[in-house]
């Protein structure tokens, strides 16, 4: 999309310390993962209520999630490129420039949920066509009919939060998304089991519960935006129905690759869900239990390579590669740091972090909490790769590089990792433990080609190029 030029790492008044630099992406960083982790709070608690439910329940609301996230990743990725772009603007000083983004960040989501929702209606026939178990399909359509709804106010909170983000207030998104986990919980546990005076709806309730919020978590963020100092000098809805082709081509065409990125990698995850279900329903339910575990961890490098994303926009803006480079080394170094710790917890109690999600009394737990300690073994062992890869690929989309990173990511996730998770499972006769073993390999592979691509640009000193002024819009 951008040309970019190497510049020459002179002395800038913009360059700042390690310890300076430290300081200034925890102060961004923290909100940012504050944020995530309220996200898969509300996930791990639908996760818990439901697996209450049974395994069979379990298995069916993993599988109808596996459709909606390829879905909500796809357009996730597409708006992330307002991140980098609207960073960027914010370090250039152009503030209508950001306004433009976000406008068109929105207008983005109109167009990419839209066909999303139509797709969704179809998600039991598509479970069917991937051969998974008839008796967990049985319960994907009362939920994927209320979940879905979710869909386009989660994806415009992604912009909006991105846009306070650029801006070094992440702390506003944090507030709005932790004031919607209490609530989460409180709609999952009244329309999933009847409590609270609502009729018991199970997973109709949960779908139905997770729209409720995500609607409510858009509407309260739209409003900080509008009215709240220093947002609504914006005014980001000004000009709404106006368009704006060159802004809404740059999201494209920075986003569709970031997205393919993600696809490639989420894709990855979800199609060994699958791989799970030719196993045995059981075995799906202990996937969804152990993954549960890396999910949440995976919050906080997910949370530094946003924050990774807006530091290194932000020198891009203000033409410091010197400050650029540090950004993302600094965001690396504290991820693996983090991930780490997070090693060594897992392997010394992974069976008690599985027990959480299962009612251990239930006839049919004690299989499933089996395979879920096991899958835990090796999710302890990919931890840091996984942090590592995270974070250099937000570092780099800071850059505007996500073509090349793109085609890293087909080779490490598919043609390395789920070659050697499907190999394993059904040739090598591992099957749950075979497809864990793929996700090690895979993501292995992602730290180091991700880490080598930052590094190489990093020594030519590569910054990309700026769009032209164009403040009239």
């Amino acid at each position: 999309m951008n040309q970019g030029y190497t510049a020459e790492l002179a002395p800038s008044a913009h360059a700042q310390p390690w310890r300076t630099e430290a300081t200034a992406m925890v102060k961004l960083a923290g909100p940012i993962v504050l944020t995530q982790l309220g996200w898969v709070a509300m996930l791990t608690t639908d996760a818990a209520m439901i697996g209450r439910l049974g395994a069979v329940p379990l298995a069916g609301a993993t599988l109808v999630l596996m459709v909606y996230f390829g879905l909500y990743v796809f357009g996730f990725g597409v708006v992330m490129a307002t991140a980098t772009l609207a960073s960027q603007a914010f370090g250039a000083r152009r503030p209508r420039l950001v306004r433009r983004v976000i406008r068109q960040g929105l207008w983005a989501t109109i167009l990419i949920v839209t066909p999303s929702i139509v797709l969704l209606a179809w998600t039991p026939e598509i479970l069917t066509l991937l051969r998974q178990p008839a008796e967990a399909i049985a319960f994907s359509g009362d939920y994927i009919e209320t979940l879905k709804w979710s869909l386009a106010p989660a994806i415009a909170f992604v912009v909006l939060r991105n846009f306070v983000s650029a801006l070094n207030r992440p702390a506003f998104a944090m507030w709005v998304m932790l004031a919607g986990v209490p609530l989460n919980a409180a709609l999952d546990y009244a329309l999933i089991f009847g409590k609270l005076g609502a009729p018991r709806l199970e997973l109709f309730g949960a779908g139905l519960a997770t729209t409720s919020v995500s609607t409510f978590l858009f509407a309260l963020l739209l409003a900080v935006a509008l009215f709240r100092r220093p947002f609504r000098r914006y005014n980001i809805l000004g000009r709404f129905w106006r368009p704006d082709w060159d802004a809404f081509r740059r999201i494209f065409a920075l986003g569709l690759p970031i997205a393919g990125i993600m696809l490639l990698e989420a894709g990855f995850f979800i199609c060994a869900v699958f791989l799970m279900g030719w196993i045995s329903t059981a075995t799906v339910a202990a996937h969804m239990i152990a993954i549960q575990v890396p999910h949440v961890t995976f919050m906080v490098p997910m949370g530094l390579s946003q924050a990774a994303t807006v530091r290194v926009g932000h020198a891009v803006g203000r033409r410091d590669p010197a400050g650029a480079y540090r950004a993302g080394w600094t965001a690396i170094a504290m991820s693996l740091a983090f991930m780490g710790v997070v090693t060594l917890v897992i392997l010394a109690f992974p069976a008690s972090l599985a027990s959480v999600f299962l009612d251990t009394d239930r006839p049919d737990s004690a299989a499933v909490l089996a395979l879920a300690t096991s899958f835990l073994l090796f999710a302890a062992i990919f931890q840091a790769a996984d942090g590592i890869q995270a974070v250099a690929a937000g570092a780099l989309r800071g850059l505007n590089d996500t073509a090349v990173p793109m085609g890293l990511a087909a080779l490490c996730y598919w043609a390395i990792g789920f070659t050697s998770a499907g190999a394993l499972a059904f040739w090598g006769r591992l099957e749950g433990v075979g497809v864990w073993i793929g996700f090690v390999v895979a993501l292995v592979a992602a730290a180091l080609v991700m880490t080598w691509r930052f590094r190489n640009l990093a020594r030519r000193h590569y910054i990309p190029e700026m769009p032209p002024e164009r403040e009239t819009l």
